[in-house]
């Protein structure tokens, strides 16, 4: 088995290589710190979590096996390892997320593979009528920049760009000695094939099509409940978020969510939301103009009451199965973003905004977990790995299958 000792080596937000024995403490801390079900479940949910590697999606993940007690399926799109580079984040937190359910008794199967194909639909949908029956619960979380459609053949990509007007806004950077840097950076307003390309991509088309692969083969139980997760977001990053390319994916989806409520309350008494997340660093939130100087300052107000996404999705679980009523604002979507967007903290984010600069910034956020988060994506700057031991990079993908 190959070991090397690894260390971070990054091109801005991203990083080279992956740390394997991070990555599965980090898996071990968010399992960990799941609260305990007021009672344990009578019985186990079946699941199906796509996206369920990373960011969101490996908090529904981990959240449904440690507090809901689902079995099920997770599908992702993870480099295994190579002889030159490590595999990615996802692929160890993979196998470490595989190997915490086996040791807690929940039979879950990890696919790897395009979750746009219809290829892993129709490998879930065995998995599923072999191995689990019906299916009670999906949990929607894809994050990908390019969708290629089943039907026509077309490879569409998002963009993330403003509607209408070019947008300009303060965003944070690290220079080469990491040094932070709080600078403007302007983008370019999106053409309409940018709006309905990233549409194409990150609405609610792929997350219908699931649904409708699953009903045809009757392989949704009674009472069957989805959510796609989601976000909004403050109104300093409108501009490029919530009124861009991304905000018209996110109403598409929203709109999705509506009529599969309907297909689904006729079909099998069920349920569809969009669950609204609260703002976290996850890989794909680090690409986006804006994102990181706010949820930087976003920290520096809240401290340890930011929400983390795994208390989160615990609390979207518990919605999803029942364990409390499943509640929804006026445009049907679970809001687990209050703390979030409380008009104090937003009020408190924005002074600190405004006055954000190069020469301020170390006070006015907290750039310390800032660039540890960061790195934590990639299994570095965990605690308790000693990252100068060498480590085994050749970890195989979960064996679920036999």
């Amino acid at each position: 088995m190959s070991e090397r000792v690894i260390t971070p080596r990054s091109r801005g937000f991203l990083f080279l290589d992956s740390h394997p024995a991070g990555c599965e403490r980090l898996v071990q801390e968010m399992w960990q710190a799941v609260p305990s079900p007021a009672e344990v479940p009578s019985s186990a949910p079946v699941a199906l979590v796509v996206g369920s590697s990373a960011g969101y999606g490996l908090a529904a993940t981990i959240a449904g096996l440690a507090r809901a007690g689902i079995r099920g399926i997770g599908v992702c799109f993870e480099k295994a390892p190579t002889e030159r580079r490590t595999a990615t984040a996802g692929w160890y937190r993979t196998a470490a997320t595989a190997e915490l359910a086996r040791r807690h008794g929940h039979e879950m199967v990890f696919l790897n593979g395009d979750a746009f194909s219809d290829a892993m639909k129709d490998q879930v949908a065995e998995v599923l009528r072999e191995r689990f029956g019906r299916l009670d619960h999906l949990v929607y979380s894809v994050a990908a920049p390019r969708r290629t459609d089943p039907d026509t053949g077309a490879t569409y990509a998002s963009a993330l760009k403003p509607i209408g007007e070019a947008y300009r806004t303060k965003t944070l950077a690290f220079d080469s000695e990491g040094a932070p840097e709080v600078k403007e950076v302007e983008t370019a307003p999106a053409t309409e094939d940018d709006i309905e390309q990233t549409v194409a991509v990150m609405g609610g088309a792929d997350w219908e099509r699931w649904i409708d692969h699953l009903a045809d083969r009757e392989l949704l139980a009674d009472g069957f409940t989805t959510a796609a997760l989601s976000y909004i977001g403050s109104p300093l990053t409108d501009g490029i978020y919530r009124q861009g390319t991304i905000g018209a994916a996110k109403s598409h989806l929203e709109a999705t969510a509506r009529t599969l409520n309907e297909r689904l309350d006729k079909l099998v008494s069920g349920r569809a939301v969009t669950s609204v997340n609260g703002a976290a660093v996850t890989q794909s939130s680090t690409a986006i103009p804006g994102i990181a100087l706010y949820v930087g300052l976003l920290r520096g107000v809240l401290g340890d009451a930011m929400v983390p996404p795994i208390a989160q999705l615990a609390g979207l679980w518990d919605q999803l199965t029942g364990a409390r009523p499943l509640e929804v604002d006026d445009d049907g979507r679970v809001r687990l973003d209050s703390w979030e967007l409380n008009s104090a903290v937003q009020a408190a984010v924005t002074e600190r905004w405004e006055t954000a600069t190069t020469d301020t910034i170390t006070r006015l956020a907290d750039l310390d977990w800032f660039h540890a988060e960061v790195q934590r994506l990639y299994g570095f700057a965990v605690p308790g790995i000693d990252y100068a031991a060498p480590t085994a990079t050749q970890v195989p993908w979960p064996d679920t299958l036999s």
